[in-house]
């Protein structure tokens, strides 16, 4: 999470993703795919991913937390 505010702070700053990637010592399609995210969502966050849903609520997680502490 740090990095990718460091990436977008460098583009701030007028840096090319070239010289950000020398700077941070990551691949120049890191950066790319960081900038790209932050312009398209305004975000670096990791966002929730689809599939399948869980089977226990987390209620029902800490009933059973209970129960096998028992």
């Amino acid at each position: 999470e740090f990095q990718r505010g460091t990436v977008i702070g460098f583009h701030l700053c007028n840096k090319s993703s070239r010289e950000i990637s020398s700077l941070l010592n990551i691949p120049q399609s890191t950066v790319s795919c960081i900038l790209r995210k932050w312009k398209r969502l305004g975000t670096t966050a990791t966002q929730p991913r689809s599939g399948r849903p869980r089977k226990l609520t987390e209620r029902g997680q800490r009933m059973l937390r209970r129960i096998v502490r028992r």
